[in-house]
């Protein structure tokens, strides 16, 4: 039920978990009101269209992988498939079928009301929701995220492709999908598809997957996605699209009838196409004008998450585009929330966690493609751009504890080093289960922990932890 009050402490439009974080973070331990106002499922894109469906739908092919590397277990399973309809009712667990009734009784019992509808600025601290008037005493928070783009490729918008809303709550698998794009997205939902059984052919703009990772982990992801069965045309240029009655019958469902793709000249044929093709702010229509600032566009942000020029106004997760992930989403709004807080209790923002640091340098990610891609901070080409003198330590990952993770683990690391502070600026894992990894290279890259100081940070044996050892002693051995 919408509350009655039309006036409360903070505004958040935008109910995924970013807003969510701000508004918690902003009231908690206080007698603050916040309000969300959200047009779709509280809880947002992560929860019902990605991070969460998506993981749901990696998983069990990975145990699968591992299943099929162990001796002992790899004879009782052979070249069974998995089974789609279970792996599917496993997602639908995770989503709550695009229920999110658990999300709203969460919102109440943290004090934050909801009120459905689309929310805009029409003047400082005022926001309106579907013609009723909203204020805020101290702050006003936009976490509206991004939306899915599609390219203006002849033909191809009419042919109503399935974009990440589609693949993450997949109902109906193709025979045969192209996916468009090379990046996250586009990895991560062609290997899931692949354990469903779909036949895959990627088209991709670029020279390699993964494009802003190390080449390394690009190369390696293909090589994987290649040994599935998958089909990655590279340095491809997608001239038009047409399709067979084309129809709009609903998410994750055959959009109609078979589709045909002019790529470099020659054609394709395929039952689906997924458009993974970057993302697109959601801000056309947030009010922004309102403010004289710029409508469609990422909103510019300090390292407090305000919006200059106005400091009751915030802009956190992906609509920034500081750092478009989860994680770093809930991370800006725990900062936003604690900044409000402090302000609103007119205490000094001096302390660390009112600023937005770990933007800047530090961001962990990882990809859940057959072989893993865990990251945090700068790559090495990243880091000449910035000037920084560089030492590479790089090692396949082959120590006792992969090969008792599995048989034929493969996988490799790297660690950007800054030779002038001799500190960790960027790490890299690509392997089976590397995910778990990260978390250390982030903790080193922003404690700034020295490589001499990392030599007295022993890891377990047998683990496959045991890499970093190996990175260190490969230093030693050439003289440092």
């Amino acid at each position: 039920m919408a509350p009655e009050s039309s006036e409360f402490d903070v505004i958040v439009i935008g109910g995924g978990p970013v807003g969510e974080n701000a508004a918690q973070y902003a009231i908690q331990g206080s007698d603050r009101t916040a309000v969300i106002v959200e047009h779709e499922l509280l809880g947002g894109e992560c929860s019902y269209w990605a991070c969460m469906p998506s993981k749901a739908l990696l998983r069990p092919s990975e145990v699968l992988d591992i299943a099929r590397n162990m001796p002992g277990v790899k004879e009782l399973v052979g070249d069974q498939p998995l089974d789609a309809d279970a792996v599917l009712a496993r997602r639908e667990s995770y989503t709550h079928s695009l229920d999110d009734s658990s999300q709203v009784t969460w919102a109440e019992s943290a004090g934050i009301s909801v009120i459905r509808g689309h929310g805009r600025l029409t003047g400082v601290k005022t926001v309106e929701v579907d013609g009723r008037t909203l204020t805020a005493r101290h702050a006003v928070v936009l976490a509206t995220g991004t939306t899915a783009s599609v390219p203006n490729t002849p033909g191809l918008r009419d042919a109503q492709p399935w974009i990440s809303r589609d693949a993450t709550n997949i109902h109906e698998t193709p025979g045969h999908i192209a996916v468009i794009g090379g990046g996250v997205v586009a990895t991560e939902a062609a290997t899931w598809l692949l354990s469903l059984g779909a036949k895959v052919t990627m088209i991709v703009r670029g020279s390699s997957l993964l494009a802003g990772s190390e080449p390394f982990a690009g190369e390696l992801v293909a090589d994987a996605l290649k040994q599935r069965g998958a089909t990655i045309m590279l340095d491809a240029s997608l001239e038009s699209v047409s399709r067979e009655n084309p129809a709009a019958t609903g998410i994750g469902r055959i959009h109609g009838g078979p589709v045909t793709l002019v790529v470099d000249g020659g054609e394709i044929t395929v039952d689906e196409v997924l458009v993974a093709a970057g993302r697109t702010p959601a801000s056309s229509d947030l009010g922004l004008s309102s403010l004289g600032l710029d409508d469609g566009h990422y909103i510019d942000v300090d390292d407090h998450l305000s919006v200059p020029g106005h400091d009751w106004l915030y802009a956190v997760g992906d609509v920034n585009g500081r750092a478009p992930l989860t994680h770093m989403g809930k991370y800006q709004g725990r900062v936003a929330g604690d900044v409000i807080a402090a302000r609103a209790e007119g205490k000094p923002l001096d302390q660390k966690r009112f600023r937005a640091t770990a933007d800047h340098g530090q961001i962990p990610q990882v990809v859940f493609t057959p072989v893993e891609v865990a990251s945090v901070g700068l790559t090495e080409a990243q880091a000449r751009e910035e000037g920084i003198d560089v030492e590479i330590l790089a090692q396949d990952i082959a120590v006792a504890g992969s090969s008792l993770q599995q048989d034929d683990y493969s996988g490799r690391a790297q660690l950007v080093i800054d030779r002038a502070t001799d500190t960790i600026v960027g790490a890299t894992f690509v392997g089976p289960g590397v995910a778990e990894l990260v978390h250390a290279a982030t903790v080193a890259v922003v404690g700034k922990v020295s490589l001499d100081d990392l030599w007295h940070a022993v890891p377990s044996y047998p683990t496959v932890s045991e890499i970093w050892l190996r990175l260190l002693e490969a230093r030693r051995t050439a003289g440092h």
